[in-house]
């Protein structure tokens, strides 16, 4: 990634010099597989007789042009900038380029569907990559308006921010263009095209304006049978209503269309009226609960966009957290308020915070409002902290001020900054106007410093069972010694008719190392004390010794579905600290996730199931470890209603933890349809993964992976594919999918992630030491000649955490004191990779203990 970086006071010294108007783009899509032409109409006022420069990633610039002069490509483009001089008050710029496809999904994305041969195109822009379509002052806080012309084949179907225009035909009919109307002022990196024989289908709504907006779904012809888009429409109508009464403002737009694209690397893209998605969400297979709930979340946390991140823009991407972190608590509200998924808080739980409380305890954490110093920064900032700690601060933040306080402040910032730049400052001054709250002790203990605190109640009784005494105790890890205030739930459950249930719940405000709590003094002490019960807080939890018992041998008999998601999380917290055993972590998993009832909660437990008994068991006992999982998922699997979510999750574990030949068996048994679970149908995509399954223990070959996609040509028959061969464990296979990623750039992103998800498999750890070397071998050339997008898939995905071993430990720190110059984005990744290494071997050290 030479040359293409641009850092905060660049941003900054640009803007202070200038200001942006418009930009007229017309792109020609008609030039073949290659490359597109890109002629930009730039129009922007300056500080006379000053200099700047003007973004573009480009193969060739023809042509450059300042107020009427023309200017030679050849001096003044380089590095991914166009370097203006000698501006005058008011500028108009024409660059007229040829510009790239890619197949990284970053900048204008170019996919040939396997099953019919149709070429499908869509952009990808958030962070800095409109550069690679058009030249732009790319950074948000220079907004604009943007008015495209799109020349491509008449047969396509258009689409852009404005509403798509009919198109005029060339003279021989099979090419036309498209000429949009001008966006209202927005940032570059939201503006949006995507072209293609799409099939689409249309609808409307009234907005609260009285506005009718109109509605589109578009989705790949070879995939359109599958795509539910009255579902999604419906969704859509409820996430409006619900914004639109909460936020107080009217949906900004002119239109709202989804758009489901190929080879996407997120879940999906807030382009202001033109949303895009990720594929996984068109389901051509049966799927999960926790996926069909997922897509829901996604859908309304894109619409939350448009208000907060589109009609109201952070001025620099240190803000980033801001537009994340709310459109992940308004998700979460509005699909627990709005839609059938009515348990969305308790995914929210098993899910968001997981992933939050896990990146928080990281070497890398940082403060929810990062310093973001270069765009650098800002790629490896969309993780756990920016969305699921800072939507998981706001929900708290919410129940601190009060809902109402909370909307009704929100409501003031859109009003008041509608089409315009904010910091962190502008929406805590409405809040606080609001609910009469001063935030400013409240931002600096949770936004600006990181860590996760943890507590734990301090019990005492007397005789008879009642409590005498009841304490919260607050730590804080040594490296960020913050005591932060919560907002905290607690939870008295008691065992009735065979049920853990609720008998008394109080609401209090923790703050300090120790919080006595007297209104709890007096109470029958129960079964199970649960802190944080209805997760108001955001911290990790301890059960004290009864309820610790209390857990282990009910978790499964807790009625709340979240008070459960706790108590699985507080199990994992504690396995994952080295405080409890993995052994004893698999035994309370086994014994109790055939009863649970939310499907991300199972999606979640066994995942980290499969962590427990490949990374953090002893290495003594490993092997034992992971024939004991596989055995207990394919009884839970036996036991499973027929048909059921949790038939369907305990099979697809199964299949990616055998260990013996009767594993192998089993499946290939399931696969061929000698052997049936009732209610269980193989579909193509379960096909796949029992596929997968047998190639990571080496009982399939290439041959029927390649009669496999031979029958199932398609992009998702392509990625299984890839995974399949990956995760054969000969050492052959291994350096054929190494080369397949590392020594040639040709694959897709998609083809990249699948791999390298199958070359790490547990199963092949035995030969994953030849590849220590290596890896850090290509560290550095990968990430100085990849796109970021592609870097980040190798340099996390091949890393080869299954040896969690003292060996690749060191490997891994001595690359790091070796490398102090590397990039910090580079580093970062690496030092996460460590991170996982050494809790692996703490954890390790704790379960040879029992």
């Amino acid at each position: 990634m030479p040359g293409e970086n641009l850092t905060r006071i660049e941003a900054q010294e640009r803007r202070d010099v200038i200001d942006t108007q418009s930009y007229e783009v017309a792109l020609d899509l008609t030039k073949g597989a290659e490359v597109f032409g890109s002629r930009s109409v730039v129009r922007f006022t300056a500080t006379p007789e000053s200099f700047t420069f003007i973004d573009l990633i480009a193969r060739e610039v023809r042509e450059i042009s300042l107020n009427g002069e023309q200017l030679d490509p050849e001096e003044v483009f380089a590095d991914s900038r166009i370097t203006l001089t000698n501006l005058q008050a008011e500028n108009v710029l024409v660059v007229d380029a040829d510009c790239m496809y890619t197949n990284t999904g970053e900048g204008l994305h170019r996919f040939v569907d396997p099953v019919d041969g149709e070429v499908y195109l869509y952009t990808q822009f958030e962070v800095p990559d409109s550069r690679r379509v058009f030249a732009v002052f790319e950074q948000p806080d220079l907004k604009a308006t943007f008015q495209f012309t799109v020349t491509a084949p008449s047969a396509w179907k258009v689409v852009s921010n404005s509403p798509t225009p009919e198109p005029i035909l060339h003279d021989d009919k099979s090419v036309a263009t498209w000429g949009f109307e001008p966006t209202p002022r927005i940032s570059s990196y939201i503006t949006a095209l995507i072209a293609g024989p799409y099939e689409a289908t249309f609808s409307e709504l009234t907005s609260a304006s009285g506005r009718v907006i109109p509605l589109g779904v578009y989705g790949r012809k070879s995939l359109w049978q599958h795509l539910d888009a009255d579902y999604i429409f419906d969704k859509t109508r409820e996430g409006f209503a619900y914004f639109e009464s909460k936020f107080g403002v009217p949906y900004p737009f002119a239109k709202y269309d989804q758009l489901f694209v190929p080879e996407f690397n997120a879940g999906a893209m807030e382009n202001a009226g033109a949303v895009t998605f990720t594929e996984t969400y068109v389901f051509r297979s049966k799927v999960t609960d926790a996926v069909k709930e997922r897509r829901v979340v996604t859908i309304l946390h894109e619409l939350a966009h448009m208000w907060f991140g589109d009609l109201v823009t952070m001025k620099w991407w240190n803000d980033l957290w801001l537009n994340e972190s709310f459109a992940e608590w308004a998700s979460t509200i509005a699909t627990a308020e709005a839609t059938e998924w009515t348990e969305a808080w308790t995914t929210f739980n098993a899910m968001e915070k997981t992933w939050a409380y896990r990146q928080d305890q990281l070497p890398s954490t940082h403060p929810i409002v990062a310093e973001i110093n270069d765009l650098e920064d800002v790629q490896v900032n969309f993780d756990g902290i920016t969305y699921a700690k800072g939507g998981s601060v706001l929900k708290q933040l919410a129940a601190w001020v009060g809902i109402e306080q909370f909307f009704a402040g929100v409501s003031q910032y859109f009003q008041k900054h509608s089409w315009g730049n904010t910091e962190l400052s502008d929406l805590l001054t409405e809040l606080e106007a609001t609910s009469g709250r001063d935030l400013s002790s409240w931002s600096k203990k949770w936004l600006e410093t990181a860590g996760v605190n943890t507590l734990e109640p301090v019990i005492a009784e007397d005789s008879d069972g009642t409590i005498s005494r009841f304490a919260v105790t607050q730590t804080a890890p040594a490296d960020y010694p913050t005591i932060r205030p919560h907002r905290l739930g607690i939870g008295f459950y008691t065992l009735h008719e065979g049920a853990l249930v609720r008998t008394h719940y109080a609401e209090i405000d923790v703050d300090g190392d120790r919080t006595e709590v007297p209104e709890l003094q007096g109470l029958k002490r129960p079964d199970l004390v649960l802190l944080n019960d209805n997760d108001l807080a955001y911290a990790k939890i301890r059960l004290d010794e009864k309820s610790l018992a209390t857990a282990i041998a009910h978790l499964a008999d807790i009625h709340d579905p979240l008070a459960r998601s706790l108590v699985w999380g507080a199990a994992w917290d504690q396995t994952r600290d080295a405080e409890s055993s993995a052994s004893d972590y698999i035994d309370l998993v086994l014994g109790n996730i055939g009863r649970e009832t939310e499907s991300t909660t199972v999606r979640t437990t066994l995942a980290q199931l499969r962590t427990a008994a490949t990374l953090y068991v002893a290495p003594e006992a490993r092997q034992a470890a992971r024939q004991k999982v596989a055995d207990g998922l394919w009884a839970l699997a036996e036991a499973a209603e027929p048909g059921s979510d949790s038939q369907l999750q305990f099979v697809t574990a199964f299949a990616n933890a055998l260990v013996t030949p009767e594993h192998a068996g089993i499946v290939g048994r399931l696969r061929s349809g000698e052997d049936t679970l009732p209610g269980l149908e193989i579909d193509a995509d379960l096909n796949w993964q029992l596929l997968v399954g047998l190639a990571t223990i080496g009982a399939t070959d290439a041959a029927t992976i390649d009669a496999a996609l031979a029958a199932d040509n398609t992009a998702k028959g392509a990625e299984f594919a890839a995974q399949a061969r990956a995760a054969l464990p000969a050492l052959a296979s291994k350096r054929a999918a190494w080369t397949s990623l590392v020594e040639r750039d040709d694959a897709p992103n998609t083809i990249v992630r699948s791999a390298a998800l199958g070359f790490v498999h547990p199963a092949g750890v035995d030969v994953l030491g030849e590849f220590v070397q290596p890896y850090f071998d290509m560290l550095l050339p990968i990430w100085e000649s990849r796109t970021y997008q592609i870097a980040q898939y190798l340099v996390v995905g091949l890393f080869p955490t299954a040896l969690g071993n003292v060996e690749l430990r060191d490997a891994t720190r001595n690359w790091l004191s070796a490398h102090n110059d590397a990039p910090p984005a580079l580093r970062r990744l690496v030092l996460e990779n460590l991170a996982d290494v050494e809790r692996a071997l703490a954890a390790q050290s704790r379960d040879s203990e029992d």
